[in-house]
């Protein structure tokens, strides 16, 4: 008699625990097929469960703190479908699945591509250089969309786990997948729920494209189920649970005082800031994210006109040489002046991105997502409470106080005092060198260089820019702190 080796005697198991259900449910291995052994198959549940395989992605992710939501449970959804209804949406998937072109191929890898936000925040980003709009208006979109698209990823976590629905591959291996399979649960889709909620915000933010925008949160919807990844009612739900997301965050912003029209006047007199249709005045009284207000971390007034210490700042920014085109010694401060003159937000979250690649967090939602909301909600704090000082103290730019000044381009239309581009840059590196500590030293070098080169510019005195690296870093500290406390470690 032929001896079986212990090994061979294991790998018989499923064979043999699978035959003996089958003889038990009075079916043959060609039956199971039809679609009644689907109605019967429940009496085994364990056979269906979840292959083994890596731990399953942040499972705690759902009880992580969150911004307009109570907590991730406070929209938990239904239990999933099962049963007959799971069966008719297996079937689509692999209808699906046999009619995939190369436009529905294009279009899986193009929204699978990086975390659920990165796209949207791509599209917020465009949308904010094609439109030239910077400063507290360009933060307060970001900030807006990011959170929601946080906290929908939260609340979808929540669901997730409570009701560990296996992926329709792993409950059908007829489904076939065209890409990897995510390994969380199916129910809700995470893509589904961040575009709905960016789809509606940012429909808010820009009224005249809101179809634009749904159109492509039911693409990026439609892709997951083209890819064989999730089922229709994941989907479903998804969307459903982001736009409630999206109708907190909307409400928010409703009451932000954004709205609030200036009818101050502008003071006049020897160091004071001239010119006219001062950009956002009233942007330091705005609703912040974490900061107390817009005053909290206020910087103390600006080195006095007649000052002796102003007239040495002044003869720094006078003396700096910045000949067009640039050559020489000067060459690479010149350069550098024009690159931070580009969209600030749009040079940090190109940082943060590709750091989210290299840490290899875009497969990881829940990670990515905080990232994001984390950088948005600090340069939003970090500028209501710039905006505060500059228009607190109404500070003349260089070349206001000595009009031989030439700088490398024109100023900005709001005072000097502090700066913003190094306030900007303060949150960025402090909140940025948090996520990515083995970056944090390259991480501050960008910020300092990125205000440094607004004297470079000639638009800027230096004690701008240290009181604005100062508020920067002073709020990018508080977001860190709130980071620390929001239950993801």
């Amino acid at each position: 008699m032929k001896h079986l080796s212990p090994t061979c005697q294991l790998n018989r198991w499923p064979g043999l625990v699978l035959i003996t259900i089958l003889t038990s449910l009075n079916l043959t291995p060609a039956q199971a097929q039809d679609s009644a052994f689907t109605e019967r198959r429940t009496a085994f549940p364990c056979l269906f469960c979840r292959r083994p395989g890596p731990p399953q992605l942040e499972p705690q992710a759902g009880r992580w703190k969150t911004w307009v939501l109570s907590s991730g449970a406070q929209l938990r959804l239904p239990a999933p479908p099962d049963g007959l209804s799971q069966e008719v949406e297996i079937r689509n998937l692999i209808t699906r699945a046999r009619r995939r072109d190369a436009a529905a191929l294009n279009a899986i890898g193009f929204w699978d591509s990086g975390p659920p936000g990165y796209r949207w925040n791509e599209i917020a980003v465009d949308l904010l250089v094609r439109n030239n709009i910077t400063g507290p208006r360009s933060a307060r979109i970001l900030s807006l969309l990011n959170v929601a698209i946080y906290d929908a990823t939260i609340a979808a976590w929540d669901s997730k786990y409570v009701y560990n629905r296996p992926r329709p591959s792993e409950v059908n291996s007829l489904v076939a997948p065209a890409i990897p399979v995510p390994n969380s649960p199916s129910y809700p889709s995470e893509h589904a729920a961040a575009a709905s909620a960016a789809a509606a915000v940012l429909g808010y933010l820009f009224p005249n494209d809101a179809t634009t925008y749904a159109n492509q949160a039911q693409e990026c919807a439609e892709s997951r189920l083209n890819a064989g990844v999730q089922f229709p009612s994941d989907v479903s739900a998804g969307m459903e649970l982001g736009r409630k997301v999206a109708e907190l965050v909307i409400a928010w912003a409703r009451t932000d005082g954004s709205d609030a029209v200036f009818t101050g006047t502008i003071p006049t007199g020897p160091g004071f800031w001239r010119g006219t249709n001062p950009v956002t005045p009233l942007a330091g009284t705005w609703r912040t994210w974490v900061i107390a207000s817009g005053s909290e971390f206020r910087s103390p007034p600006p080195p006095a006109f007649d000052s002796a210490q102003l007239a040495q700042e002044l003869a720094e920014v006078k003396n700096f040489p910045r000949p067009v085109p640039a050559s020489g010694a000067n060459f690479s401060t010149t350069r550098a002046a024009y690159f931070w003159q580009g969209n600030t937000a749009k040079l940090w979250n190109d940082i943060l991105t590709t750091k989210l690649f290299e840490y290899q967090l875009d497969r990881n939602p829940p990670r990515a997502a905080r990232a994001y909301a984390l950088m948005s909600v600090a340069a939003h704090d970090g500028l209501i409470a710039c905006w505060d000082g500059k228009y607190t103290y109404w500070a003349a730019r260089p070349n206001m106080i000595d009009p031989s000044i030439v700088t490398l381009f024109p100023n900005p239309g709001h005072p000097t005092y502090p700066s913003a581009h190094a306030m900007f840059d303060g949150p960025y590196s402090a909140v940025l060198g948090y996520l990515f500590p083995r970056d944090a030293d390259y991480l501050t070098a960008q910020a300092r260089e990125g205000g440094e080169s607004r004297l470079w510019a000639g638009i800027h005195f230096r004690s701008d820019i240290e009181a604005g690296l100062q508020i920067g870093r002073a709020v990018g500290q508080k977001v860190v702190e709130w980071a620390k406390s929001d239950g993801s470690q």
